[in-house]
């Protein structure tokens, strides 16, 4: 395996990503402006301490992961793409549609691959709910909903939006494979001026189906649940629960008969999913994207639908207005 990656940002989420890397073999460097931080990682995985600008500009270094504040992120990743390197940027991809188009138009003027983490797409679970549902077990998807919960770790930087729902927004546009029509967002702000702390947000598609997300860090205990509702049945991927019970399939059937629409339910079916690392699967797929030059799952395209709505979100909940997309 080349040590061709390079991790820029070492602390609350990058460090995740320097282990996941080195542990896969292709660490070849890490940067990070806290000088105490960065030698501690590169003592504890035997790597290179390097500036971004000799990052970029190294011929060993083929790809860059930036784990940095969002409002970094489009200047960052096209000093990299500029530089002729494949890059994998955490969510959200940028601030904004202009941020997010000149790096997309960047990547392919540079001929390199533009990458976001939206993890929860390489999470074998939703993979194979994704399966089930585009099968057409579930029957016609109609509703689809997300809970993104916990107690804490509040941001400054960003609202819960923008810091949760990137992940649910992902997971509902690939489900549904469909761009929303309207979007509308609640939201509360308790702890701290202008910064929401917890959310609603409702999507609806042309073609009648609906979604709603459910984001909070004021929330007593983790909830991490998405519900995929059809007219056959739903999915329940629950990723607080055990591996073998984090999907579950409820089928029935629906009696129209009488005035009164009747719901008759089967048993619970527990799907088996083989069991792997969510984010190492992420990190393999950028490493196999360096590799090959080939076009990442959540491209920056992928990365721009879920910014659109963040957007419209946001100006919903200042609003109070559903924002068409």
């Amino acid at each position: 395996m080349k040590k061709n990656i390079a991790v820029i940002g070492c602390g609350h989420w990058g460090k995740n990503l320097v282990r996941n890397f080195y542990e896969l073999g292709a660490l070849g460097a890490i940067c990070d402006p806290d000088k105490e931080l960065a030698d501690k990682f590169s003592e504890l995985y035997k790597v290179k301490t390097l500036s971004f600008s000799e990052i970029i500009s190294s011929k060993n270094i083929q790809g860059i992961v930036l784990a940095v504040p969002a409002p970094l992120h489009a200047e960052m990743a096209i000093k990299a793409m500029d530089a002729g390197k494949h890059v994998y940027v955490e969510k959200p991809l940028a601030m904004n549609d202009k941020e997010a188009n000149q790096m997309i138009k960047k990547s392919h003027e540079m001929n390199v691959e533009l990458m976001v983490g939206h993890l929860l797409q390489y999470h074998p679970v939703f993979i194979k709910a994704r399966e089930i549902a585009n099968s057409g077990e579930l029957g016609t998807l109609n509703y689809i909903y997300s809970n993104r919960l916990s107690f804490g770790k509040i941001r400054k930087e960003e609202d819960i939006i923008w810091s949760f729902a990137p992940h649910d927004i992902s997971m509902i546009l690939s489900l549904t494979n469909k761009k929303p029509e309207s979007v509308r967002a609640e939201s509360s702000c308790i702890l701290q001026n202008s910064i929401a702390d917890n959310a609603i947000i409702h999507i609806d598609f042309e073609s009648g189906l609906k979604a709603h997300i459910f984001v909070s860090w004021l929330h007593p205990f983790k909830e991490q649940k998405l519900v995929i509702t059809g007219s056959k049945g739903a999915l329940v991927f629950d990723d607080t629960k055990s591996w073998g019970e984090k999907l579950a399939k409820h089928s029935y059937k629906i009696d129209l008969s009488n005035k009164i629409p009747e719901l008759y339910k089967s048993n619970v079916e527990f799907i088996n999913v083989e069991e792997s690392e969510p984010l190492k699967n992420e990190c393999q797929h950028f490493i196999n994207v360096v590799k090959s030059s080939s076009k990442p799952i959540t491209d920056g395209e992928e990365g721009l639908s879920v910014l659109r709505v963040l957007t419209a979100a946001t100006l919903s909940q200042n609003t109070h207005k559903s924002v068409k997309i």
